[in-house]
């Protein structure tokens, strides 16, 4: 078994395990902390966009972070993947979150205005879209805490 960790180590598949555990734990931590303040258990949350912590930062954070480790912090693909995961942040606490609250007052509009209508589509827009800058720097720093702990446990 550590023979086959060591081959991981060091590698692109590292990069992807940590992504992919990254993007596991925050969507998994999603549920839970929708169970605590919600008092109820929904499955559906861990397929789900928004919430905290930031899943989207979660994984980003986490490949850059791996290809510093692996590559050093100073490489082209470090600087590559980090203005990649700054550009997914920006946009899940940016335009992403923007759009859900331009989704919250246009159901707020149609239920209030046109709940009468029968031509009016009763389809609610969906609201959990983007982030809290909270929610993404809480996603980036398990980022970056699940890429060390993995990079320490394959060495």
């Amino acid at each position: 078994m550590r023979t086959y960790l060591t081959y991981i180590s060091g590698t692109g598949a590292e990069v992807i395990i940590a992504f992919l555990v990254a993007n596991l734990i925050a969507q998994m931590a999603k549920v839970l902390t929708v169970a605590y303040r919600k008092r109820s258990f929904k499955w559906t949350i861990m397929f789900a966009t928004g919430g905290m912590p930031s899943s989207h930062s979660s994984t980003v954070v986490a490949m850059a972070t791996s290809v510093g480790l692996i590559d050093g912090f100073t490489s082209t693909m470090f600087a590559f993947s980090t203005c990649f995961a700054l550009v997914v942040m920006f946009d899940a606490a940016g335009l992403r979150r923007n759009a859900s609250k331009q989704a919250s007052v246009l159901n707020r509009i149609i239920k209030e205005f046109f709940s009468h209508e029968q031509n009016v589509s009763k389809e609610k827009l969906k609201e959990f879209l983007g982030h809290t800058p909270t929610e993404v720097m809480v996603g980036g720093l398990l980022g970056i805490v699940v890429s060390v702990a993995l990079h320490w446990w394959l060495q």
